[in-house]
């Protein structure tokens, strides 16, 4: 036999059903029907015998040995859909951009993301006004966000260096062509040569410089760059190896 224990709903309950009889007007409304986060499921680990009929059933003290089923209080408390009205990053996590529908832990979206104003619920109303506001941004009447990949790429690259590695016997100037190669090479990133802007000095010679990454047209991002000598995998490996021989 399973009972549910909540003390606070039964006290109340039982001040407020004798007045229903007596027809007091306005009590129904008083009484919450709402789920109480504190209520515990159990079951009684020794059955109770059938009683003769017209009797109640008589307990011992092994009736009162609970077992518990269900704790809806620190049970998992799921998850929910909201709608994103600004970009939110959370640690190393993009959970997205305005306008995107994100599933996220309850915990997050009602402690969060709903107080600070981040994201809304996913209501008819909501969604019928930002899909107003994104077809103006299709038409051009407003002004174009970043992407959920854009965002993650600025981010990426605001923590990268590039080393464009140039020989030394023959003469070269480094151009938008080769930083590009080196950007996919060496960091997996896909530069395009338009999107990128290099110093207005020729590059000749090795060093420190920097060039200009423009993501999706909206977000620039300075990347420092070290132009040395070219070298060989193999010799690289090689180098790393006896640097390793020397620090034992």
């Amino acid at each position: 036999m399973a009972v549910r224990l909540s003390p606070v709903l039964l006290a109340a309950a039982e001040g407020l059903l004798p007045r229903f009889g007596a027809g007091t007007p306005g009590l129904e409304r008083n009484f919450s029907l709402s789920h109480s986060w504190s209520t515990v499921i159990v079951e009684r680990w020794w059955k109770v015998p059938l009683a003769a009929e017209g009797r109640s059933p008589r307990l011992r003290r092994r009736h009162r040995v609970y077992r518990l089923v269900e704790d809806t209080q620190h049970q998992p408390q799921g998850t929910m859909e909201l709608i994103l009205t600004r970009t939110v990053e959370r640690s190393i996590l993009d959970l997205g951009i305005r306008g995107d529908t994100v599933t996220v832990k309850k915990s997050l979206g009602r402690n969060k993301l709903l107080p600070q104003g981040l994201a809304v619920y996913p209501s008819p109303e909501n969604k019928k006004m930002l899909e107003a506001e994104n077809q103006l941004r299709q038409e051009g009447k407003l002004e174009k966000l970043q992407t959920k990949t854009g965002v993650t790429t600025v981010k990426f690259l605001k923590s990268c260096h590039l080393e464009v590695g140039m020989k030394n016997n023959v003469k070269w100037e480094l151009n938008p062509e080769i930083v590009c190669r080196h950007f996919f090479k060496n960091l997996g990133v896909v530069v395009s040569p338009h999107s990128l802007k290099l110093p207005e000095e020729p590059i000749t010679r090795w060093g420190e410089y920097w060039c200009e990454v423009t993501v999706n047209g909206l977000d620039t991002v300075r990347v420092p760059m070290s132009v040395v000598n070219f070298e060989k995998p193999k010799t690289k490996r090689y180098k790393h190896w006896l640097a390793q021989q020397a620090a034992k």
